[in-house]
């Protein structure tokens, strides 16, 4: 895997991270807490039946309804049916049920069932020891507590078994349940909605960091190549300081020639007396002829020019060479004190929808191979026009392509 893409899967974990933590916390949190509660509701039903058992058995009725039963089991079942009943609805189990010294059922919810052996054994309770846990009885599995009824003389004479089916309990989990996953819910949706924010701000942060490591390495590649251009400058210059010195004119003019060939056609005699104006000229047609396009003129100025107006003749001329053109015309006229131009040419254009943003500076319909970065030549242009009192606005070229029109003042 390349460093790239290493980086990528980097931040798309650490994006993706936060939410995997949120996930994960609320996960475990709602499954402890659905264990909590399912212990909680049987522990509390558990703690419910051997309550109800306890405090019956210690009831002085059913002590004495077991003393004076002496066989008889329906005296016993008259007397005390009616409150294993009322205890069942009021307590909220599903059976009281009390048997004699032999195992046999007193009361029952099943009126069948009474006076038949449970259906557990009662050995262990008869013995005097307290039961609670789950059995499966005649109405189905059930949480119990079963409990020894002891007579006045501390002597058992019967057990006491309370109650609640298991399939209650699942339904009281289930109501507990009901309760708990909302706010399970509203919590992972919470949760995951502010880890959202926070991958949202680390993205941001991401792209500002992306951003300003692209600009540092256009930087870097502008500044390794102007140290390479002024190097191999600094050479070229000392080869033709040292042609001059020595006279070898004709040397140190070809040696120029050939690092940059001048194309010459016959000057105009507007420029004859205008060197920086006649230069900027044949460097531009040297420049654009390279690239095939061919630079025709037309000046017509008396006043003598300086750099500023040059340098919106140059760069109004390379822009139109760079957009393919084969010819490009440039004429410059001096009126009543100002100075108007028109650079035009036989290209593609602008695309109308970019006709107002192409003055911007960063701004380009061009690719940058370079890195370097692009769109600074029309900002300067429009920028150095206005700051001689000028204006500048694009057209459409009766050559096809792209026409500029400017003027400005003639500096004194």
């Amino acid at each position: 895997m390349s460093r790239q893409g290493s980086s990528r899967a980097a931040r798309i974990g650490v994006l993706l991270l936060p939410c995997l933590i949120v996930l994960v916390c609320v996960g475990v949190t709602t499954a402890i807490a659905v264990a909590v509660q399912e212990r909680s509701v049987r522990e509390a039903t558990a703690e419910r039946v051997r309550a109800v058992a306890t405090s019956l058995a210690a009831l002085d009725q059913v002590r004495g309804a077991l003393s004076d039963a002496d066989g008889d089991l329906a005296a016993a079942t008259r007397e005390l049916q009616p409150l294993a009943d009322v205890v069942e609805r009021a307590a909220g189990v599903d059976y009281v049920v009390i048997t004699d010294d032999r195992g046999l059922r007193i009361t029952h919810p099943s009126p069948e069932e009474r006076g038949r052996p449970v259906s557990t054994d009662p050995s262990d309770v008869l013995a005097g020891e307290e039961f609670l846990g789950t059995e499966t009885g005649t109405l189905g599995p059930t949480l119990r507590a079963k409990v020894p009824v002891r007579g006045p003389g501390g002597a058992i004479i019967g057990t006491l078994s309370v109650g609640i089916l298991e399939t209650r309990i699942a339904e009281d989990f289930d109501e507990a349940l009901g309760r708990l996953l909302p706010w399970a819910f509203g919590s992972l949706l919470a949760g995951t909605l502010a880890s959202s924010l926070i991958a949202a701000a680390l993205l941001r942060r991401f792209r500002r960091f992306d951003e300003a490591a692209r600009e540092l390495e256009g930087v870097r590649r502008t500044a390794a190549a102007l140290r390479e251009q002024s190097h191999e400058f600094h050479t070229r210059l000392h080869v033709i300081h040292g042609l001059v010195s020595h006279g070898d004119t004709d040397d140190a003019l070809a040696y120029i020639a050939e690092a940059a060939p001048v194309l010459t056609e016959s000057a105009d005699d507007a420029t004859h007396d205008q060197p920086l104006l006649r230069a900027t000229l044949e460097a531009l047609r040297a420049e654009l002829g390279a690239v095939g396009t061919r630079l025709e003129t037309a000046i017509d100025v008396s006043s003598e020019l300086g750099g500023d107006v040059t340098l919106v003749l140059a760069n109004l001329c390379r822009n139109a060479g760079e957009a393919g053109s084969s010819l490009v015309r440039c004429a410059l006229v001096e009126r009543d004190g100002r100075l108007h131009g028109t650079v035009e040419d036989d290209g593609p254009g602008v695309d109308p929808k970019d006709v107002e943003r192409v003055f911007s500076r960063g701004f380009s319909s061009k690719p940058d191979p370079s890195g370097a970065g692009r769109g600074i030549g029309l900002d300067l242009v429009r920028r150095t026009v206005a700051a001689h009192r000028g204006t500048v606005e694009l057209g459409r070229s009766a050559l096809g392509g792209a026409c500029f029109r400017f003027d400005m003042g003639v500096r004194r």
